[in-house]
């Protein structure tokens, strides 16, 4: 296999997975189209692992692996398919690498939401940072980083199901999956501050959240002109 073929490889699995995209990034600046989709891909790395069923074993070491591949990449050498879009872009690479040991708590039940919250607030934080020098937003700012830790967190809620509910969620008006997607809407900003493919990955991800009902069921992708109308709005609104 070809570098070029498990380039395609990984950027054709985030779309498949995401497949509104291809209606929404339009409005993303072509020169940084390619881009947006190889660090998209990237994240969904470092969720598989994150969420990964039965022995973590494997996974601990995939994100060891990533941290020494990221720690290369702030020294301009990368070995991984994706590294050829994005290592060239100076970016905090090294500061990512260090929030990785995150994913693996992240994969424990939290004891309360703010919990939670706090649990992602560094791996979010150099996520916005990556993303200010790779799309070139100045905002890093609370808004944006609060933003990527609902997603990411909602990302653990599709893959675990209840073991991502807190455990003090227990006295909610409603401690089920579905309780636990609504705490995290209301703790979602709508406008996030963050770069065009931010705001868009954000919106659907948001959507897909609103239309959550428990783990695992999948979601029907939004129709074109939904997706459209929806990514309009999130390109427009800071």
């Amino acid at each position: 296999m070809t570098d070029s073929t498990a380039l395609d490889g990984f950027l054709e699995k985030w779309r498949t997975r995401w497949p509104e995209w291809r209606v929404v990034e339009v409005f993303v600046p072509l020169s940084q189209r390619q881009l947006a989709v190889a660090w998209f891909a990237l994240l969904q790395e470092f969720t598989d692992a994150m969420n990964i069923a039965g022995d973590p074993l494997p996974a601990d070491a995939k994100l060891a692996w990533w941290g020494e591949e990221l720690r290369d990449w702030s020294r301009q050498r990368s070995r991984h398919p994706l590294g050829r879009v994005l290592e060239p872009n100076r970016a905090p690479w090294f500061e990512l690498a260090e929030a990785l040991p995150a994913l693996i708590r992240l994969r424990e039940r939290p004891l309360e939401p703010a919990a939670a919250f706090e649990l992602t607030r560094p791996l979010a934080t150099a996520v916005a940072h990556v993303e200010s020098a790779l799309f070139g937003s100045a905002r890093t700012g609370q808004p944006l980083v609060q933003a990527i830790s609902a997603q990411w967190l909602a990302t653990r809620l599709d893959g675990a199901g209840d073991a991502a509910i807190p455990v003090h969620f227990g006295n909610h008006a409603d401690s089920s999956q579905r309780g636990w997607s609504q705490q995290l809407l209301e703790q979602w900003p709508a406008r996030n501050g963050g770069a065009v493919p931010r705001r868009l990955w954000s919106a659907l991800a948001r959507s897909r959240l609103q239309r959550f009902t428990a783990a695992g069921e999948g979601y029907a992708p939004l129709s074109p002109v939904r997706a459209l109308w929806l990514g309009w709005r999130a390109a427009r609104r800071r």
